[in-house]
């Protein structure tokens, strides 16, 4: 069984984000950068699927800019077997849309035809949670997202999935497109001869006009500024006082 992980750079999540001068969006320019937190947990399930027999091969594929060739190059690390690149934009601060991804990824699908595609839940940067459902649309899929836990199971993924009331198991026929949630596994480091390794493991690049995919942007961020400080609290001497102060403030 092939697996194919899609995988975005973002923004490093122990860097804070700023605001660009002229508010048209995030400043990038001099940030770290690294993988998508979700996207590293799927990567991190598709090699433990690979170890225990369960799968073939993990190609992992990320679209967006050149630079993140550097961010395949740490799932290949971590033990993906091949990456693709699809180069969609010029501009790190570009954003491609989830539709035109998942327009890509489907491309992409069809090409090296994969049993299973474990994704990250959402990216961090702008939460969307759209990626995976929206390419389980288009192939035709049955989807899991949330996943906890993944066990393969013949021709079917048992997924446990992170729901309101609790945890929700279900099971899907492969081919199938699962979203990894924050408590599906811990990535591993990646070790420094294995680090090595990945500077010669095949990276493959494509561009967004290799697939027929338009990736023009449908959306237009109109304004982006910071989010306003919290006011300073204050001290209540009774719990009389303090129920004056919530119903003051329509809490109650």
């Amino acid at each position: 069984m092939r697996i194919l992980i899609p995988i975005k750079r973002v923004i490093d999540y122990n860097v804070k984000a700023r605001v660009r001068a002229d508010g048209s969006g995030v400043d990038l320019s001099n940030v770290k950068m690294s993988m998508n937190p979700f996207d590293e947990i799927a990567v991190e399930e598709a090699i433990r699927l690979k170890e225990k027999g369960q799968a073939e091969e993990v190609v992992v594929v990320s679209v967006g800019v050149k630079q993140a060739a550097e961010t395949l190059r740490t799932a290949l690390a971590m033990g993906a077997d091949r990456a693709i690149l699809v180069v969609a934009a010029e501009d790190v601060h570009q954003d491609i849309e989830p539709l035109a991804v998942a327009k890509i990824l489907k491309a992409v699908v069809d090409q090296e035809q994969p049993r299973l595609v474990i994704a990250g839940k959402q990216a961090i940067d702008n939460d969307m949670n759209a990626t995976g459902q929206m390419l389980a649309a288009l192939l035709g899929w049955g989807q899991a997202t949330f996943a906890s836990r993944l066990v393969i199971e013949g021709d079917a993924a048992r997924v446990t999935r992170e729901v309101d009331g609790g945890l929700q198991t279900i099971e899907v026929k492969l081919p199938a497109i699962v979203t990894a949630d924050l408590r599906l596994n811990e990535p591993r480091y990646a070790s420094l001869p294995n680090i090595m390794k990945a500077k010669k493991k095949p990276l493959e690049e494509k561009t967004a006009a290799d697939y027929g995919v338009d990736v023009s942007p449908r959306l237009e961020v109109v304004t982006t500024r910071e989010p306003e400080g919290r006011q300073a609290g204050i001290k209540v001497g009774s719990v009389d006082e303090l129920v004056g102060k919530l119903k003051e403030a329509g809490v109650i």
